[in-house]
């Protein structure tokens, strides 16, 4: 049929559910690349931060704790205990102590992600428009706005991606080089639909590699080529 792309002659599967490709597309966006991306946590007026600053006013570690996994908690409580006897000796000493226990908490709390830890950020630091989205969609209640736009960009992202296939497999036998572009093409495509089903799985590592498929434009596997044109393709985040 004209303007139908059949990559393989195989019996069509059934659609994934919509509300499925959204959750997917909606985790892939708002994951965090270490490589690319500022961590949203690691600020002096993040969240860890916050929630440590309530800790040293109330002497109680309890605010902070959430942040961390449990076998993490001794090193933190340590490190409380040591902060709060230094705190007293002076307003530098206190300084120092405190950020001492900031960069302990965020450090801890980043190996719960799974993420590096690259030091504290000053306030205010620039935060990824896909995270300011994601925070105002709380603030005010309403989380509609965000996923009309991660609708938007998971259809246009797949679509371009399969049109790119469907092109290069025309032209695939005319020479090696047209044949790789189309695996190239393929690669891409079809690792990123992929990625982007396995999203859907709740046991799926927050700040994994799969974040990045949308974040860096790359996906795993694909070749320089098929990376480079995945950038053009993911553009920049625009809510």
């Amino acid at each position: 049929m004209k303007g139908v792309c059949f990559l393989h002659p195989q019996k069509p599967r059934e659609r994934a559910p919509r509300k499925g490709w959204v959750l997917a597309f909606l985790l892939a966006t708002i994951v965090l690349s270490p490589q690319r991306l500022p961590a949203h946590c690691d600020t002096m007026d993040g969240p860890v931060v916050t929630d440590a600053r309530r800790a040293l006013e109330r002497r109680e570690l309890a605010p902070v704790l959430k942040w961390i996994r449990e076998d993490q908690e001794d090193e933190l409580r340590t490190v409380f205990a040591r902060v709060l006897a230094v705190r007293g000796l002076g307003k530098e000493a206190r300084e120092l102590a405190d950020r001492y226990f900031f960069e302990t908490a965020v450090r801890l709390h980043r190996a719960a992600e799974g993420q590096p830890y690259t030091g504290l950020k000053p306030a205010g630091a620039e935060s990824h428009p896909a995270v300011e989205a994601a925070e105002q969609a709380l603030e005010h209640g309403d989380v509609q706005p965000l996923i009309h736009e991660l609708q938007q960009r998971l259809a246009g992202a797949v679509q371009q991606r399969f049109d790119k296939v469907c092109q290069t497999r025309a032209r695939a036998d005319r020479s090696v080089a047209e044949g790789r572009a189309h695996v190239a093409a393929y690669v891409d495509y079809v690792h990123f639909v992929r990625l982007l089903h396995d999203l859907t799985n709740p046991d799926a590592p927050h700040g994994s590699a799969m974040g990045s498929v949308l974040l860096d434009g790359h996906t795993p596997g694909a070749t320089s080529a098929s990376a480079a044109q995945s950038n053009r393709l993911s553009g920049a985040w625009t809510p």
